[in-house]
C-alpha cells in the first residue's frame, strides 16, 4: 500500500493556530495578571473622574460652552455653532445626555491614546526603513482585523466596562496615524533636510521645527481618521459593557425597534459630524501661514494652553467632588439584551434601588453575561438559563454562588410557526415547507445548537438547514412573513413578547431535541454575600411567575421605558416586593 507523501499529509492537518493563540493569551492572562489588574484600576479611576466631571456641569450650560467654543474655533462663523447647538440639544431632548458623556469620555481618551503611541511609532518608521518593513504587516493585521476580534483579548486581559472598550479601540484605531505620520514625514522635500543640515540644525530641531510643520497636513488626516475609527469601535465595545450610546444602538438592534436605533444612531452622527469638523478645522493651514509654518503668537500659545489646563483641572475636580447617589453600596447587575431578562433585570434593579443601593445594569452578549459574575466584574445576573447555556453553565457555574430559579419551569426554546400553519403542530408535521429553512437567532447560542440538533434528530428535516441571522434579524423576518401569510418556521424562546403580538404556534417536539420546560435562575459572584449580605438576600428571595413577567414585557414592548415598567409592576404588587425585602 502506497503511502501519501508527507506535503500530501501536512496539508490535511489542520495547524492548531487557535490552540496557539488561545495559550497565549491564557499565559498572558496568567503571569500579567497583576498588570492588567493594575491598568485596569488606573484606567478605570480616570474614566470615572472623566465621565463624572462632564456628567455633573449641566447640560444646558455644556452645551452653551461648546457651542461658543465652536464659534471662535470656525472663526466667527455661524453655520457649525448653529448646527452644534441644535444637534445636541436634540441629543439632551432625547434623554441620551448622559450616554453621550461616556461616549464622549472613551473617545476622547481611545483618541488620546492611538495619537501618544501612532505619532511617535510613525516617526520612527520614518526613521528607519528596517522598522517600517516589521511595522507595517502589523498595522495591516489590525486595519484588516474584524473589530469583534478585539473585543474577546480584550474581555479575557481587562473585564467588561470602559477600559477594555478603550484597549479595543486603540487596536483598531491606531494605524491611520502611523502610517500617516510616517508618509507626511516621508515626502518632506530632501533639500528641505539637506538645508537643515547644512545650517547645523541637530536631529531634534530638523523633526520638531521642519519635518513635523511641514507633515501637520498629513498627521493630522491620520488623526481625524483615527477619531473616527475610536467612535465606530467604542459603539462595537458596548457589546462587552462599554456605556454610551452604543448600549442604545445594540439594545436597539437586539430587540428590533428601528425608532430608537434610528434616533441613538443620529446622536453618534451629530458626535461624529462634530468631531470630524473640529479636526479638520484644527488642521486648516492659515491664509498668512508662510512656507507653511504656522506663527502663532506666543501670548496666544500661552492663552489656549492655559484654557485647556484650566478646563481639564475643572472636570478633574468636579470628577473628584461628584457625590455619591446610593445610602448603601453599588450592586452591577449584567444581562443580555433580550425581553425576559430587559424585565426581569429592570424590576430587581429598582427594588435594590428603592432599598437605598445604587444600581448599574449592564447588556452583555451572553458568554460575556456568565464570564463577568464569575470573575466579579458584575455582582449578580437573573438571567442564567443552565440547559439553554449549558456549555456557559458548565465553564463558569463552579465559580459562582447558584441561588435558585426566579422563574420555574416556564422558559421553554422550540420551534415555532404561524397559527394560520394548521397543518403543522409538531415538528415531525414539517416536510417541504418554508423552502426548508428554519430562521434562526444569533449562532453558537443554546437555541441555535438545539436547532442543528433536532435537524440532525428527525429524518424528515434531512434537508433543512438552520439560517443563522440575530433575534432581531428573525423577528423581522418573522413580522414580514406574516404579513403575507407566507409559511416560515423560526426558533425561539418563550416567555417571549412575539407571543403576545402574534398568533404563534410552538411545534410539539416528541424526541425533545429542543429541550424541557426549564428554569430561569439568579447566579451572584462569590464573595456578594458577605461583601452585601441584604442585597444578596434580596436577590435571593427573588421570585414570580410569568404572568408577571410577560406583563412587564407587554408594557415595554408598548413603548414604556423598562425602568417605568418595572416600577408600575412593582407599584401593582406590593406583597411580592415585600416578600424579596423581607
Amino acid at each position: 500500500m502506497s503511502r501519501c507523501p508527507p506535503i500530501i499529509n501536512f496539508l490535511e492537518t489542520s495547524i492548531p493556530i487557535a490552540d496557539w493563540v488561545d495559550r497565549i493569551v491564557d499565559w498572558l492572562t496568567e503571569h500579567l495578571a497583576f498588570f492588567f489588574s493594575m491598568i485596569q484600576t488606573i484606567g478605570q479611576f480616570v474614566m470615572d473622574t472623566l465621565s463624572n466631571g462632564l456628567s455633573v456641569i449641566p447640560p444646558m450650560i455644556m452645551i452653551l460652552l461648546l457651542t461658543v467654543a465652536t464659534y471662535f474655533i470656525f472663526k466667527k462663523r455661524w453655520q457649525m455653532p448653529v448646527f452644534v447647538l441644535i444637534g445636541l440639544l436634540f441629543i439632551y431632548n432625547q434623554d441620551m445626555w448622559s450616554d453621550l458623556m461616556y461616549t464622549l469620555t472613551l473617545v476622547i481618551l481611545s483618541s488620546l491614546i492611538s495619537v501618544m503611541i501612532g505619532v511617535p511609532l510613525g516617526i520612527l518608521m520614518a526613521k528607519s526603513n528596517k522598522v517600517e518593513i516589521v511595522i507595517k504587516p502589523i498595522l495591516d493585521i489590525m486595519q484588516t482585523m474584524p473589530g469583534f476580534v478585539y473585543l474577546i483579548p480584550a474581555v479575557a486581559f481587562f473585564g467588561i466596562g470602559m477600559v477594555p472598550g478603550v484597549f479595543a479601540s486603540v487596536i483598531f484605531a491606531l494605524p491611520p496615524t502611523v502610517r500617516l505620520t510616517n508618509l507626511g514625514i516621508r515626502q518632506v522635500d530632501e533639500e528641505l533636510k539637506e538645508a537643515s543640515d547644512s545650517f547645523g540644525g541637530t536631529l531634534w530641531q530638523k523633526l520638531y521645527k521642519l519635518e513635523m510643520p511641514l507633515a501637520k497636513g498629513s498627521i493630522f488626516a491620520g488623526i481625524n481618521q483615527t477619531i473616527m475609527l475610536s467612535l465606530s469601535m467604542v459603539v462595537i465595545s458596548s457589546m462587552i459593557g462599554a456605556p454610551g450610546l452604543g448600549q442604545g444602538v445594540l439594545a436597539a438592534v437586539q430587540r428590533s425597534e428601528v425608532g430608537n436605533g434610528f434616533v441613538y444612531g443620529v446622536g453618534i452622527v451629530i458626535l461624529a459630524i462634530l468631531m470630524d469638523r473640529v479636526a479638520q478645522r484644527m488642521n486648516q493651514p492659515s491664509k498668512k501661514q508662510a512656507n507653511l509654518v504656522v506663527k502663532t503668537t506666543k501670548r496666544r500659545k500661552q492663552l489656549v494652553g492655559g484654557l485647556v489646563v484650566a478646563a481639564v483641572a475643572l472636570i478633574t475636580v468636579l470628577g473628584l467632588t461628584a457625590p455619591g447617589r446610593s445610602n448603601k453600596g453599588t450592586i452591577t447587575l449584567s444581562y443580555i439584551n433580550l425581553d425576559t431578562e430587559l424585565a426581569s433585570t429592570n424590576v430587581i434593579a429598582q427594588v435594590l434601588r428603592d432599598e437605598g443601593y445604587e444600581v448599574n445594569t449592564i447588556a452583555l452578549d451572553i458568554p460575556v453575561m456568565w464570564e463577568a459574575v464569575a470573575n466579579g466584574e458584575a455582582d449578580a445576573m437573573v438571567g442564567a438559563w443552565p440547559a439553554t447555556n449549558q456549555t456557559q453553565y458548565d465553564m463558569f457555574g463552579g465559580q459562582m454562588d447558584k441561588l435558585g430559579a426566579n422563574l420555574e419551569k416556564s422558559a421553554q426554546t422550540g420551534l415555532v410557526v404561524p397559527a394560520y400553519m394548521e397543518d403543522v403542530e409538531s415538528i415531525e408535521d414539517l416536510t417541504n415547507q418554508a423552502d426548508q429553512e428554519i430562521v434562526g437567532v444569533e449562532p453558537g447560542t443554546g437555541t441555535s445548537d438545539a436547532t442543528d440538533e433536532t435537524i440532525e434528530a428527525y429524518p424528515n428535516l434531512s434537508d433543512w438547514e438552520q439560517i443563522n441571522s440575530s433575534t432581531a434579524a428573525m423577528i423581522a423576518e418573522l413580522d414580514q412573513a406574516i404579513k403575507q401569510e407566507e409559511p416560515i418556521v423560526v426558533s425561539i424562546f418563550a416567555p417571549h413578547w412575539i407571543f403576545s403580538r402574534y398568533d404563534l404556534t410552538m411545534l410539539e417536539d416528541p424526541k425533545e431535541t429542543m429541550g424541557e420546560p426549564e428554569n430561569i435562575e439568579t447566579m451572584a459572584r462569590e464573595g456578594l454575600e458577605e461583601d452585601e449580605p441584604e442585597a444578596y438576600q434580596i436577590l435571593d428571595n427573588f421570585q414570580w411567575e410569568i404572568d408577571d413577567m410577560q406583563s412587564v414585557m407587554l408594557e415595554i414592548e408598548n413603548g414604556a421605558e423598562p425602568e417605568e415598567a418595572a416600577q408600575n409592576w412593582i407599584s401593582e404588587n406590593p406583597e411580592k416586593v415585600e416578600h424579596w425585602t423581607e
